[in-house]
């Protein structure tokens, strides 16, 4: 937010320099970014003289430049390569000295140094207007009447006005503060309070001189959406260009002025916080406003030229026909809006609906200086003051004549709020005790006022346009802000009272997989959980987005790690090994939400050295990955193909019928989305799932074996189509109580192999834990788990 050194003390009087201002708002919680100078004039005309063209003839070297002297005054007579085409001899011209700086409309700056043009000395520089900032136009050189005396500055022939700006990062609560005179009550309270002398010059309505009767009316369908709503018709306006200072004011805090009319609300609107907006008379059909709603899919063109469907849901103004006008607190509308044809207005001040306003703001994906301060609540007292302000400068700047009264609609007075206040909180909160007469002077200095005395306390009035103040240690930190940070002394030591923590079984589940996926080299990223959506079935769509970019709840985490791995790809960093915790959402027959683990590798698997050999991430090494987070829940995992359009291809672990996992190569048409030219392997695991899993757990405490395991290896001879989970669920559920772990060692096809075939080599470690295992009850074992081979998937022993 910016705000007017000079404009600020048309409100608080005080000797303070900018600099001491600018400290002392920061210290009251409006912090000062930055103090930034401001000219009517760029550069002021520093160094610019009034000269006369003495002579001027052909560039001996250039056909488009000119050889001139200037007379600059003081018998100094300069010699000047000038390249404009108007320039003459005789003529009266602005000049730039050498050692001046001259600064563009970009912001950019440059000095006129000595110079030789195509080998003809320069010693300055002939200004257009452009160059000066004085005008648009490049032209030519700018031409000045015989009145400007040669040789003296030019700057003397204007009012050339000089102010400094702050930078003023303004925090979201702090509505009262959002305009120039906010800024100078909150300063005000803080000098006076701090014994620093200041004058507050403070807001009074206007009572304006009116004409005649109107026939105007207001009607508000829906109270709660405008609670207060003022309007005054004013006619004979004058539209055109508004007078310097008021230019000036507007300049200063990065506005460009449009006209008188326009001008003037937007003054008020900096100045005081109130949004207003002036309706052509004329175009508004029916003699008659009307606040409410339009149907939803009612279009409407707002100032800016774009046609916007209704949603129904905004407040909007309309005329006596139920015709669009503007979206109230937002946006005018381009059919309504003051032209230099206007010659009658309706002048609109308002307090609307916050909550409505910022629906309406964000789902046209509207942010104004208006839809800004109404969204977070403008003073309803202040409604009637400022478009009184706003009636007087009208008719001093356009030649206004108020007609009748102003036409107000305010069913119900809208009161200040009570908050009740205890000195021993304030003093507990502090550490220290201050003054209850000090307390006293700075809640009156903020304007919240005492009502009544109570036990250790006060029963406060806070003002409206304190919206942030509803609690009691809003008043204590607002007594702080007055009373002074600084004068806090940090304590030498900190007491605290330990406290036991618990902690949720499903954050533990988390942090474990944390751990264990950051051991096997992954980072963890966390990604908005707003997204797009090409497909916006099952999604879950906001009423009222940020942006079209940020309008669903996200279905997948899939798409965001890509996003992730696109980003570090473009910079040189394709080994990708990411995980996620994070919620996905749908909506089908009821909304749903689930929490998941995601982890998405691709490039190398690990860092390029001496000792391994170059391998790149593959499906095997994600499934590892799974399975290892998997193991700890000490459940029989059923494997099988998984048919989604995210992977070519994939396999969903589950248990009891419950889908644990899912994982798979990312398919073609997914990376091609992101311009992602390498393969990539993604997996998700349900978190619920698996807590609920882990909740039925049943944990066992197991004596370390004291006979030794006894291996036995088979070489199975199968069908292509048979896959090791097949082989492994079926030797599990052989169910030998010997049968402690199976592992693949080797898979083999090829050459001496039917092509339909492929052999498995599998290793069984056998334990007894009682004795020593005998030689029968080994091959007991092996012969029953051959023949279950056999059995089920018409395996052959190989030799």
């Amino acid at each position: 937010m910016k705000i007017s050194n000079n404009w600020l003390k048309d409100y608080i009087s005080t000797d303070l320099n900018s600099e001491k201002i600018g400290t002392y708002l920061t210290d009251i919680g409006l912090e000062v970014e930055g103090i930034d100078k401001f000219e009517t004039i760029k550069g002021s005309l520093e160094g610019i003289v009034v000269g006369k063209v003495l002579t001027c003839e052909k560039h001996p070297n250039a056909d488009k430049l000119s050889k001139t002297t200037v007379d600059v005054g003081n018998a100094t007579i300069l010699n000047i390569v000038c390249g404009a085409p108007n320039v003459a001899a005789g003529q009266i011209v602005a000049v730039a000295v050498v050692g001046t700086t001259l600064f563009d409309k970009n912001g950019g700056s440059f000095t006129i140094n000595r110079t030789k043009i195509r080998g003809e000395v320069s010693e300055g520089m002939i200004c257009a207007e452009d160059e000066i900032d004085l005008g648009n136009s490049h032209d030519g050189i700018m031409v000045l009447d015989e009145t400007y005396e040669v040789g003296k500055p030019l700057a003397d022939y204007f009012d050339i006005q000089q102010d400094e700006v702050y930078e003023i990062g303004l925090t979201p609560n702090r509505t009262d503060a959002i305009s120039h005179y906010g800024v100078a009550r909150d300063l005000h309270a803080f000098l006076t309070c701090n014994g620093i002398d200041s004058k507050l010059v403070k807001m009074e309505t206007y009572s304006a001189e009116s004409e005649g009767e109107h026939s105007f009316s207001v009607e508000v369908e829906n109270n709660d959406l405008a609670p207060r709503y003022i309007g005054a018709v004013l006619k004979n306006i004058k539209v055109g260009e508004s007078p310097e200072w008021l230019k000036n004011r507007l300049k200063a805090i990065g506005l460009s002025p449009i006209n008188n009319v326009v001008d003037v609300t937007n003054y008020i609107l900096h100045a005081y916080g109130q949004p207003l907006h002036a309706f052509d008379l004329d175009k508004i059909g029916g003699n008659k406003i009307t606040v409410g709603n339009s149907p939803k899919g009612t279009k409407f063109t707002t100032l800016d030229g774009v046609e916007r469907t209704l949603n129904g849901e905004e407040i909007m103004i309309k005329d006596g026909n139920q015709k669009p006008l503007c979206i109230a607190g937002v946006f005018g509308g381009l059919d309504s809006g003051v032209s230099e044809q206007t010659q009658s207005i309706f002048l609109e001040s308002a307090y609307f609906n916050p909550v409505a306003v910022r629906k309406g703001a964000k789902f046209h994906g509207l942010n104004t200086d208006a839809s800004f301060r109404f969204e977070r609540g403008v003073d309803p007292n202040n409604t009637k003051t400022t478009i009184s302000l706003a009636v007087k400068l009208l008719q001093e700047l356009t030649g206004a004549t108020l007609v009748g009264d102003y036409i107000e609609h305010y069913p119900e007075k809208i009161k200040p709020h009570n908050v009740i206040f205890r000195y021993s909180k304030l003093d507990q909160i502090l550490g220290i005790k201050i003054h209850r007469g000090k307390v006293k002077e700075i809640l009156k200095s903020l304007e919240i006022e005492p009502l009544n005395e109570i036990a250790d306390g006060l029963e406060l009035l806070v003002p409206n346009y304190r919206a942030d103040v509803t609690r009691e240690i809003d008043v204590i930190e607002e007594i702080l802000r007055i009373y002074g940070y600084n004068k806090i002394d940090a304590p030498q030591k900190i007491s605290f009272t330990p406290v036991k923590l618990s902690f949720d079984d499903q954050d533990g589940l988390e942090n474990e997989w944390a751990r264990a996926l950051q051991a096997n080299g992954f980072y963890e990223v966390m990604n908005n959980s707003l997204t797009s959506v090409e497909d916006e079935t099952d999604a879950v769509k906001l009423l009222n987005p940020l942006s079209g970019d940020l309008a669903f709840m996200r279905k997948s985490l899939l798409e965001g790690l890509l996003e992730n791995a696109v980003y570090n790809i473009n910079r040189k960093n394709a080994d990708i090994k990411f995980f996620e915790l994070g919620k996905i959402y749908h909506k089908k027959e009821k909304y749903e939400e689930r929490k998941q683990l995601a982890i998405l590798a691709s490039g190398r698997n690990y860092s390029e050295n001496w000792l391994l050999p170059k391998g790149n991430t593959s499906f095997y090494h994600l499934k590892a990955y799974v399975s290892l987070i998997l193991s700890k829940l000490n459940f029989d995992i059923v494997e099988k193909p998984l048919q989604d359009s995210r992977f070519s291809d994939a396999i969903e672990f589950s248990v009891e019928g419950k889908t644990v996992a899912r994982l798979g190569k990312v398919s073609p048409k997914m990376l091609k989305k992101f311009d992602i030219e390498q393969e990539a392997f993604y997996a998700e695991i349900e978190l619920e799932e698996c807590q609920n899993l882990r909740n039925t757990e049943n944990l066992r405490f197991k004596d370390i074996p004291k006979f030794n395991k006894t291996r036995r290896d088979l070489a199975l001879l199968v069908d292509k189509s048979v896959l090791y989970t097949q082989l492994y669920n079926a030797a599990k559920n052989n169910r030998s109580p010997f049968l402690k772990s199976i592992n693949l060692f080797d898979v083999y096809e090829g050459k001496n192999l039917p092509e339909d075939k492929k052999s498995y080599a599998l290793s069984f470690e056998l334990l007894n834990e009682e004795k020593t295992m005998e030689e029968k009850e080994i091959v007991q074992v092996m012969d029953s788990l051959v023949n279950v081979f056999k059995k089920q998937f018409n395996a052959e022993l190989r030799s």
